[in-house]
């Protein structure tokens, strides 16, 4: 990392305890305000003119309002708030239940994103509450998951037929799919889950961390061989540029394929593909929606990619010495400073999300984007915003 990050990070402030706990305890109100109209439906992925409208459950995004209640729920019991719990935990229930009736009636599953539908809905449920029917729909989500899965190059598909060469790709944001696959193997006993999960860890760490640690996005393989083909992006500003969002799964992505196969050289991944990304923030450590651009620039940020940056840096520090871990510790808690003091909702006047100033789709003359949740709140950035902030407060066990 160059000394001028380096000496930019050292004068940041950190994020203290009592802050963070005010920032969860503004976060439980805010859950518990949006269940009267987000219990039996969900939040759309992004907000518009600062608040969400509801949704069915459809779409690759509707996990993440579902993490939300679950953290709520850890948050409330842990501050002795029983009634508030139970509350939380009923609609954690209401979810669940429609997640099992999505996939049983394989309602919008033909994609890989089954991890971030179920991980943080029914993997969370079942592990908090002992939930047997979040249980079962985790268990059916990863074998649909697994079925995206090509021998042939050995990655698991992104979205699109499965037989035609201009879809035969994967996505860096795959990563995170992943952990729904080492759940399943635990779960079971199968070891074809992790088996598949492993494949294509390694094949998406060869291919999507270019020479100089930035990442592609999306990245093709030869259908008939299987070879690696060539990178592009979708949601990025352009091919050769890094996508912020796609750069931070690569912080959380890297740190995930650490914690399940011990492959030291995971943990290197990890220090190059941060390093990078950390490099090109601007002076407040929150990106904008592409790294491309820098200080200055009137471009729109993307404050969900600081908090999943955060996560991996947080998920990491764990395997790392004390030295090592406590730096990139110190790291997270700046960066979530800059997200609770900045870029936070503040009142619930203001939004029914939790973090401003996200972006989802943000169109270029150079990707195939539509424009959407542009300078929004986005479902997955409130989401990780509460993780990060659940994983400073202290020990936690995550739902991947």
């Amino acid at each position: 990392m160059g000394k001028e990050i380096y000496d930019m990070l050292r004068e940041k402030p950190e994020i203290t305890p009592k802050e963070i706990n005010g920032a969860m305890d503004f976060a439980l109100e805010q859950v518990r305000d949006n269940l009267k109209d987000f219990t039996y439906s969900f939040k759309r992925a992004f907000s518009e003119q600062g608040f969400y409208t509801p949704t069915e459950n459809v779409n690759w995004t509707t996990g993440f309002w579902t993490g939300q209640v679950w953290l709520a729920w850890e948050w409330a019991r842990k501050q002795g708030q029983r009634e508030l719990a139970d509350e939380l935990k009923k609609a954690g229930e209401v979810h669940i239940d429609s997640f099992l009736d999505r996939i049983c009636h394989k309602r919008e599953v033909d994609h890989h994103d089954m991890g971030f539908l179920y991980s943080p809905s029914c993997v969370a449920g079942y592990k908090l509450t002992g939930s047997e029917k979040g249980r079962e729909a985790a268990v059916k989500a990863a074998d649909q998951l697994i079925t995206r899965f090509h021998p042939v190059g050995e990655f698991i598909q992104a979205w699109g037929p499965m037989d035609q060469p201009e879809n035969y790709r994967f996505i860096i944001d795959c990563l995170l799919n992943l952990p729904l696959l080492y759940w399943a193997s635990q779960e079971t006993g199968d070891e074809k889950y992790r088996e598949i999960a492993e494949k294509h860890i390694h094949t998406a760490i060869a291919n999507v961390i270019r020479e100089d640690y930035s990442t592609w996005h999306t990245f093709f393989m030869n259908m008939e061989t299987g070879a690696p083909d060539h990178g592009a992006t979708c949601q990025g500003y352009r091919d050769g540029s890094a996508w912020a969002r796609g750069q931070a799964w690569g912080v959380y992505g890297t740190a995930m394929a650490y914690r399940y196969t011990g492959r030291k050289e995971y943990i290197e991944d990890f220090k190059h593909v941060t390093g990078y990304f950390l490099e090109h923030l601007p002076l407040d450590l929150v990106p904008y929606w592409d790294l491309e651009f820098g200080e200055g620039s009137d471009e729109p940020r993307d404050s969900s990619s600081a908090s999943i940056a955060a996560c991996g840096m947080l998920e990491m520090a764990g395997y790392m010495d004390q030295k090592e871990g406590e730096y990139y510790k110190g790291i997270a808690r700046k960066i979530m400073k800059s997200v609770a003091d900045n870029y936070a909702v503040k009142s619930p006047k203001e939004s029914n999300g939790l973090v401003l100033h996200s972006t989802y789709s943000k169109k270029s003359p150079y990707n195939t984007c539509t424009p959407e949740g542009v300078d929004e709140c986005n479902i997955w950035g409130d989401y990780f915003y509460m993780e990060a902030l659940t994983r400073l407060a202290g020990e936690w066990n995550p739902y991947w």
